[in-house]
């Protein structure tokens, strides 16, 4: 076969046991395999969350092993699929509209502020990149933001936000534009009735903003993939860092830093920093969070 020597397992027919535990050597086997798949980095004191997480995978799957799992992720026909679900599994798709304000009003009175300023004259072209977007929440509030600024002076404008994330699930709910109250927890009222249409307990985001996002699958850990990214003015990047280890982290930011026009801005996770990770950026320090600046 094409596989070589190593042969797929017979999926199906195990039975999982509260018994079935993870081993040592299939952690490791799992948690190499996700680091080389999309550069997710588990540390060793974080083998039970790899195991609480992926029980139910290897239960609904009928599965005997963590192992037949590993082999599963390598081998089955439907290993995409499960990938999918996998990179759900492993990471915490946690957010809001207008996640951390203090940030936001940085952005929205300071660096969009100044590069809109900039750009007047310069083509009227904005280019916002929204990296780990989620279900959507940072990209929409990002337009929702943009508009407040820009007000009805928007139609002379050419604006895109590029949207990514590495999973395919989160980016269909994003496109889909549904959200609940608990996601709209922390946005203003005034704003929830401008930008959303109510229907039932649910709130859809109006057409306006979502033409104004393009979302797309991207694996940060694939250069090719980054590279292929229009070149933006302002990237954010909030809460995805923390997942990886310097290494990955190095490649990460140095791709940001290259896909940044000059004078573009990097904003992170208010728990995250690159302390150590890249020397590249200015440094710009306001009232609640830090601003990365490539210089022109």
């Amino acid at each position: 076969t094409a596989l070589g020597k190593e042969m797929p397992p017979s999926f199906g027919g195990g039975r999982f046991g509260k018994d079935v535990s993870l081993s040592d050597n299939e952690f490791h086997l799992i948690r190499d395999f996700i680091y080389n798949q999309c550069g997710i980095f588990i540390a060793e004191n974080r083998k039970y969350l790899v195991e609480n997480r992926l029980s139910n995978r290897i239960r609904e799957l009928n599965l005997k092993s963590y192992s037949d799992y590993y082999k599963y992720l390598k081998f089955d026909e439907n290993k995409e699929a499960e990938l999918n679900k996998l990179f759900v599994l492993m990471t915490t798709n946690e957010t809001s509209f207008f996640r951390n304000p203090p940030q936001l009003a940085v952005f929205q009175n300071i660096v969009l502020s100044d590069m809109l300023n900039k750009l007047k004259g310069a083509g009227r072209k904005l280019r916002v990149w929204s990296a780990g977007c989620s279900t959507g929440e940072e990209p929409y509030t990002l337009a929702i933001i943009i508009n407040e600024v820009l007000k009805e002076e928007i139609h002379s404008w050419n604006i895109k936000i590029t949207a990514n994330d590495l999973s395919t699930q989160v980016l269909a709910a994003a496109r889909n534009g549904i959200y609940n109250e608990y996601s709209l927890r922390t946005t203003p009222k005034e704003l929830v009735n401008k930008y959303f249409t109510k229907e039932g307990n649910l709130y859809r985001i109006k057409d306006e903003l979502k033409r104004m996002v393009n979302f797309g699958q991207i694996n940060l850990n694939n250069r090719e993939q980054l590279k292929a990214v229009e070149r933006s003015n302002i990237v954010f990047c909030r809460n995805v860092i923390i997942y990886f280890d310097d290494d990955m982290k190095r490649k990460v930011i140095n791709s940001f830093y290259d896909n940044l026009l000059p004078n573009g801005v990097l904003l992170i996770g208010h728990s995250e920093s690159l302390h150590n990770i890249c020397r590249s950026f200015s440094l710009e320090h306001h009232t609640g969070t830090i601003v990365y600046r490539k210089q022109a």
